[in-house]
């Protein structure tokens, strides 16, 4: 069962890790590639910060983005703000999306997010999480996916294997971990079984590695479409 409350702990948590580590950093730190291709670390800070403003339009009904045109510039006008522009907007659209989510509402009711998806609300506050988390990875500045805690790789595992199930173009997939868990993606022909550390079976899931550290038996590392 998913404790919406719980999570909102974590999240805080996470984004005060976020904040603090940035914090020390100067305006050409920002100005640095980030990890994922093409955008700066002042990207991934200003997707953060427009990220939070989205899921506060979801919790309350709106629409997430206006259109992904949108979304997109908004991103792109954020990136070359200085430290400070980015830091008070971390702080304040974190702290929008607190607000909003501590306000008495129905955590079992359905919201809809981007393309149409919908969820339970209940969900929103590890969505939140997994986007300040996997990010800060993205930063490329010491925190790493195996810094992340346990109970959140497992779930994220969780959610990306069960996004790819069914799914013709992905073989039928055990993925498997040192410590025995088990997690199954991919459609309904072949049978391939793919090993390692679970930080790095979530960086294959989310695209954020190659693949490189984990064994396959029963055909090639599968291809994965993008997220």
């Amino acid at each position: 069962m998913i404790d919406h409350s719980r999570d909102l702990a974590s999240l805080y948590e996470a984004t005060d890790r976020l904040i603090d580590a940035v914090s020390s950093w100067d305006n050409a730190a920002l100005a640095q590639p980030s990890r994922l291709p093409g955008w700066t670390r002042g990207h991934v800070l200003a997707h953060v910060s427009r990220n939070a403003d989205a899921l506060v339009n979801v919790l309350r009904g709106l629409p997430m983005y206006k259109d992904a045109e949108t979304r997109d510039a908004d991103i792109e006008r954020g990136a070359d703000r200085p430290l400070d522009a980015q830091l008070a907007d971390l702080r304040e659209t974190a702290d929008r999306f607190r607000a909003v989510a501590e306000e008495p509402a129905d955590w079992s009711r359905t919201v809809e997010l981007r393309n149409g998806v919908t969820d339970s609300a209940a969900r929103v506050p590890f969505r939140r999480w997994v986007e300040v988390a996997l990010h800060h990875v993205d930063l490329g500045a010491g925190y790493e996916l195996e810094d992340l805690p346990e109970e959140f790789v497992d779930r994220e595992i969780d959610f990306l294997a069960d996004r790819w199930s069914g799914l013709a173009s992905v073989p039928r997939t055990l993925l498997r971990a040192p410590d025995g868990r088990t997690w199954t993606t991919g459609g309904d022909s072949g049978d391939v079984t793919v090993t390692g550390p679970a930080a790095d079976l979530l960086g294959w899931l989310a695209g954020r590695r190659d693949g490189a550290a984990l064994t396959t038996e029963g055909g090639p590392l599968p291809h994965l479409p993008a997220l």
